[in-house]
């Protein structure tokens, strides 16, 4: 009999964690032999996916009232009242699941507090591992919270060594318990069929322009307010560069009326939400990622292996890490006036081998973040324990 891994990640928006713990989830159903794999549908939050889960033989376990449309899910403080909505409604739905189907593992990527809580208070029998993308902010509740709860987790997982090793010195956990473990962001036979779609996104475009793609949610993080006034100042020096930004959030508007009083319509395109963000990449010569903050930084490590160079803030746990920290692409020093502006000058002074270099080496690092790769590593984890 095949052992049970259970995923708990309620998400709100399709974020890097949503293709982490899909492809996760996949990676262990198309590789194991050991395992069978079930997602926990908390409340609806699955329900678009479930057909692709069936199809791969993952099951999908509804432990909930489907209240997941009703949820606020734009801006900061709405996202936070909805995980807070979620945390308190699933407390008996999670309890009562791992007590009756007994899984040998549950992942948990997302309000994980709920599990690690569940298992300080009740003697269960499966395995606790968590996913932990970005520093936890420990002020004197949740320092202390981790160290009543450390004994009930058995592995922590890290998509990036700097993350790991940060964790590993705030000292609340056991070294043996914490890994690096890499993101299953390349699923090789989406992207093979993604990356080949026809676009009419080319057309826009000349020949001569240079375009600068990128790529994310409309939000304070990912900084596009600065990236459109460092870009503006490249411009009037670049003409012939181009800037194209995918995505939608509560910064749309604002964004807009940036790219209006600049007078750079023409110049600056905020296309909103597409379904194939690779499309647009295969057409574009560089990506940028301004984030204040990231992870590893899921978009990188695709336009990375779309053949783009790039160019990247410096932001904590993880894209200086998969940039070699500076030794491949361009880092620029977070959120600095001018340091954006430079690193495109820097770019656009670059020899068109130093270039194809850089976007061989960085194409390399990207094949880390396979399926197969996260799978090999997991595998390698779970059998030490």
């Amino acid at each position: 009999m095949k052992k049970k891994i259970f995923y708990w990640s309620p998400c709100l928006n399709p974020v890097g964690t949503v293709i982490s713990t899909i492809n996760s989830s996949l990676s262990i159903s198309k590789y194991s032999q050991e395992f069978e794999v079930s997602i926990l549908n908390t409340c609806g939050e699955w329900d678009k996916f479930r057909s692709e889960f069936i199809r791969e033989n993952i099951e999908v376990l509804d432990i909930g009232p489907k209240y997941f449309k009703f949820l606020p899910k734009k801006g900061f403080i709405q996202s936070r009242l909805s995980y807070i909505i979620i945390f308190l409604f699933s407390f008996i739905p999670l309890l009562t699941v791992l007590k009756k189907k007994k899984p040998n593992l549950i992942i948990a990527h997302l309000i994980t507090s709920l599990p690690i809580l569940i298992f300080r208070l009740f003697n269960l029998d499966t395995k606790l591992i968590l996913r932990i993308s970005g520093m936890p902010k420990l002020n004197f509740l949740r320092k202390n919270f981790w160290k009543f709860c450390s004994s009930k987790i058995d592995i922590i997982t890290c998509p990036s060594i700097e993350l790991k090793n940060k964790m590993t010195k705030l000292k609340i956990l056991d070294e043996i318990k914490i890994f690096y473990l890499p993101d299953a962001v390349i699923n090789i036979r989406k992207y093979r069929k993604q990356i080949n779609t026809n676009n009419e996104f080319k057309k826009l475009f000349s020949d001569e322009n240079t375009i600068f793609l990128a790529a994310g949610r409309l939000t304070n993080q990912k900084n596009f307010e600065y990236l459109i006034e460092e870009f503006s100042e490249f411009y009037f020096e670049n003409k012939n560069s181009r800037l194209v930004i995918l995505g939608e959030g509560e910064e749309m508007k604002k964004l807009r009326n940036l790219v209006n009083e600049k007078k750079l319509n023409s110049v600056i395109y905020l296309l909103g939400k597409v379904d194939n963000v690779l499309r647009y990449m295969k057409d574009s010569d560089a990506f940028i990622l301004s984030s204040k903050w990231e992870e590893m930084g899921f978009v990188i490590i695709e336009a990375a292996l779309s053949n783009l160079f790039i160019i990247s803030s410096n932001c904590p746990n993880g894209p200086s890490e998969f940039l070699n920290y500076g030794k491949v692409g361009i880092l620029f020093e977070n959120n600095k006036k001018n340091a954006l502006y430079q690193s495109l000058i820097k770019y656009s002074q670059l020899e068109e081998k130093i270039k194809y270099k850089n976007k061989i080496q960085t194409k390399k690092n990207s094949v880390n973040f396979t399926m197969f790769r996260h799978f090999k590593i997991l595998n390698k984890i779970l059998s030490q324990k």
